[in-house]
């Protein structure tokens, strides 16, 4: 049965994880430089188009459509066929189906633009948007059936992923770790010192961010009941311990706090509280993104070290983020939060750390191998890079014959 309450808050956070993708393009734009700004921008901007119009004629039924073999969904919902005002009882029993579809709709658009910052300054628009295209349909919309869609197998054999630490943050993490291994650095990485253009306009992105992280994971709940609450109030607590633990080792590692680490541990703590946020109590959401800031900082150092040009940190934060998350949930999880969770080794079942393992073996395996032959196959056909003259021009001008800001 319908409530009004729970279709008017799923709506609210359906708006929330929307403004998301804006946001995200804001604190990534303003981390590049100025002739990059635009193109930047405009990668994640235009993927709330793109990807929209595939999840009504594709993606929502690929995803949570009728189940075949636990493997994908059929096509039986290919433009919202059978999607409309009654609820699902399958997914969400108090809300419109419609609502339920648009609401994860906002899913399906962020999670490919979190990709970009891998590649950020160095790949032409046209194919862009051709392996933005192929990836939501071989990649996110097959493991979204996994892990929430009605019989999928992941989901079947107990694995727990409330917001999407494996759909959304591991998927993307993955592929950004492919992006930098098949399309390679920036032609002056390493020759020359690059400095974010508007640390401004990443602070902005990351407050609206963090202001739409409150729909995704506590949206999640799909009613406005005391899991959504718990999940609300754990997602703050996540993003403000890491927060704090990026600024600290930081202050520690470098001599000095900046306000991009401080930007960077918010959004680590955010990702990595996003699988476990309806499913912990608090004091282990604040630990959790105490862990967050910690080892996702070294794992930008780490990489680093290694001489990866993951231009905008997607690996060391979001990859690493969704895979210590998930990992979390078979630690803290327990049904006295949320009894329609799971209960993880501190709650009694130690077997549950061992499937959340499993889950993020197979969601990482897959969206890295997948990833790697999407991008070389547009590669071939297409080609990925700029020119070497359109990237000392950049994106904005070379891409789109416009300027972010007059000389």
């Amino acid at each position: 049965m319908i409530q009004a309450g729970d279709t008017a808050f799923v709506l609210i956070s359906a708006a929330l994880v929307l403004l998301m993708t804006p946001g995200l393009a804001l604190f990534y734009g303003g981390m590049v430089r100025g002739k990059n700004a635009l193109g930047t921008i405009m990668q994640s901007f235009i993927l709330i188009s793109l990807v929209s119009l595939e999840w009504v004629y594709l993606g929502y039924s690929m995803s949570f459509g009728p189940d075949l073999g636990g493997v994908i969904g059929s096509l039986a919902w290919s433009g919202l066929a059978d999607v409309g005002a009654a609820p699902n009882p399958d997914y969400a029993p108090t809300i419109p189906h419609l609502v339920f579809m648009i609401y994860q709709c906002m899913f399906a658009v962020i999670t490919p633009a979190l990709i970009t910052g891998a590649f950020a300054e160095r790949m032409r628009f046209g194919p862009f948007l051709i392996f933005s295209l192929l990836w939501v349909v071989v990649v996110y919309n097959p493991v979204c059936h996994w892990v929430w869609g009605a019989g999928g197998w992941l989901k079947e054999m107990g694995v727990a992923d409330f917001a999407g630490g494996l759909v959304v943050h591991l998927t993307s993490g993955a592929a950004a770790l492919a992006s930098v291994w098949v399309i390679g650095p920036r032609k002056d990485f390493g020759q020359v010192n690059v400095f974010p253009h508007s640390l401004p306009l990443t602070l902005l992105g990351t407050g609206l961010l963090w202001f739409g992280w409150f729909g995704f994971n506590a949206g999640s709940a799909l009613a406005a009941d005391g899991v959504a609450a718990t999940a609300f109030v754990s997602t703050h607590l996540g993003g403000m311990a890491g927060m704090a633990m990026w600024t600290a080792v930081e202050w520690y590692h470098r001599g000095k706090p900046t306000t991009l680490g401080a930007a960077s541990g918010a959004v680590a703590g955010l990702a990595t509280v996003t699988p476990a946020a309806g499913f912990v109590a608090p004091n282990a959401a604040v630990l959790i993104g105490l862990l967050a800031g910690g080892l996702c900082y070294l794992g930008v150092m780490f990489k680093s070290r290694l001489g990866f040009d993951d231009s905008l940190d997607v690996v060391g934060i979001h990859g690493l983020g969704g895979l210590i998350g998930t990992l979390c949930v078979g630690i803290f999880a327990t049904k006295a939060v949320n009894p329609a969770g799971v209960d993880g080794l501190l709650a009694g079942n130690p077997g549950q750390l061992g499937i959340q393992a499993f889950g993020c073996l197979v969601v990482l395996g897959y969206s890295l191998v997948a990833s790697t032959l999407l991008l070389k196959l547009v590669k071939t056909l297409a080609g990925l890079r700029l020119a070497p003259d359109h990237e000392t021009m950049g994106l904005d001008v070379s891409q789109h014959s416009e300027a972010a800001y007059s000389e």
